[in-house]
């Protein structure tokens, strides 16, 4: 059987993590996460300009790690964001033109929702996790490019 990729899909707050997790547990592939990478390299970085640069820096290396998992026959969990469908479409045709299939998973929760989450979570800030002020989390709404029921089904 032709392994995974699995992009996970939404905003701060909408459970990607949990669900990465999850999937993970039971069996269905290695976890990449960008967020838990740039803690892990950048501890005291809490500028989120050089957060934003450096991201870009840790998912082209994360990619790197996911080809070689997908053409070794481990499924990948990419547990990034994903927020416009030009990304989505580029990855879900890198890992096809790999031989492996691909789930998209989208995690869709209301504003109110993310921000009770984000400050739950500033409130104590967890190993892997960033401070976002609502500010950012009400302009990432704005950018963010929600897939479409079609799209999903791809």
């Amino acid at each position: 059987m032709a392994p995974t990729l699995h992009l996970l899909c939404g905003l701060p707050g909408s459970g990607k993590t949990t669900r990465a997790r999850a999937l993970q547990a039971a069996g269905a592939g290695a976890v990449l996460s960008g967020d838990a990478w740039l803690c892990r390299l950048y501890p005291d970085d809490a500028e989120a300009a050089a957060r934003d640069e450096r991201r870009g820096l840790v998912e082209d290396l994360q990619w790197v790690l996911a080809e070689r998992l997908l053409t070794s026959g481990v499924s990948v969990i990419l547990d990034w964001g994903l927020w416009t469908r030009a990304e989505r479409d580029h990855y879900r045709q890198r890992a096809r033109d790999l031989g492996a299939q691909v789930e998209t998973v989208f995690l869709d929760a209301s504003f109110d929702t993310l921000w009770e989450r984000v400050a739950e979570r500033n409130a104590d800030l967890p190993a892997g996790t960033f401070s976002i002020s609502i500010e950012e989390l009400r302009e990432w709404v704005g950018m963010f490019e929600a897939p479409t029921a079609e799209e999903l089904l791809r």
